[in-house]
């Protein structure tokens, strides 16, 4: 009986001991998904650059109003265009270098001799804006396909008419964007100051680099340079 309870007692140390010195395991603990949320650190979302003039590709230049005095109502920007739906996201004239140097010199030249200055309906269109136009109007009478391209959406045409002193537009005989025959240069049923109105836009374009077609009076494209088809589109600032 005495060495039964010296053995129990010697196992009972032992097992104690044994509990005491544990080897405590490889790896550490992993806290929760909710406290390494509220450790982690704060990082405020990064902002958006600010437009900027050299954000605008080298060959591009833009029409500024207030130092040149052309006049911007730039048609697709807004729903008063033969769509009725707004094409752009906003108003804003490009056109390569070349063409804009023209359009400059030729406004100077309205208000030396005349006294009047232009007003321009539409310039570069980019292409995602001639994808839009056509999915609108997929006619190619009165919209170039996409895949064809404009010379608006290489950025040498331009849609213009001329002002006077008060910034009303001369007399055409249409409205921009009017698709009839009496929008074509050849048409001989307007008035003798209608007829002049026309010629002095048509001559002042074509002394400067620009062709017209035959269907629109106020469209001109720069033949002095040629460029691709761009995509490029400008920001809305």
């Amino acid at each position: 009986m005495r060495n039964i309870s010296y053995w129990f007692v010697l196992f009972l140390s032992l097992t104690l001991w044994q509990c005491k010195h544990k080897t405590a395991p490889d790896t550490e603990p992993v806290a929760n998904k909710e406290t390494l949320k509220a450790e982690a650190p704060f990082q405020k979302p990064t902002e958006p650059a600010e437009t900027r003039t050299s954000d605008i590709p080298d060959d591009w230049d833009e029409v500024n109003t207030s130092s040149s005095g052309i006049l911007l109502d730039i048609r697709y920007a807004t729903t008063n265009n033969f769509t009725k739906k707004q094409i752009y996201d906003c108003a804003r004239c490009f056109l390569r270098p070349e063409a804009i140097l023209k359009i400059s010199k030729i406004q100077q030249e309205l208000k030396d001799k005349y006294g009047y200055g232009l007003k321009v309906f539409d310039c570069f269109r980019p292409g995602p804006y001639q994808h839009r136009l056509w999915d609108i109007v997929p006619n190619p009478d009165y919209v170039t396909p996409p895949e064809k391209g404009s010379m608006h959406s290489r950025g040498l045409a331009v849609d213009l008419t001329i002002v006077d002193e008060q910034g009303t537009a001369l007399d055409m005989g249409t409205d921009y964007d009017f698709f009839g025959k009496e929008a074509h240069h050849d048409y001989k049923g307007f008035s003798a100051e209608i007829n002049k109105n026309r010629t002095l836009l048509k001559t002042m374009m074509e002394q400067n680099g620009f062709a017209s077609i035959r269907t629109e009076w106020w469209h001109y494209s720069y033949s002095g340079k040629s460029y691709p088809l761009d995509d490029w589109v400008w920001d809305c600032r």
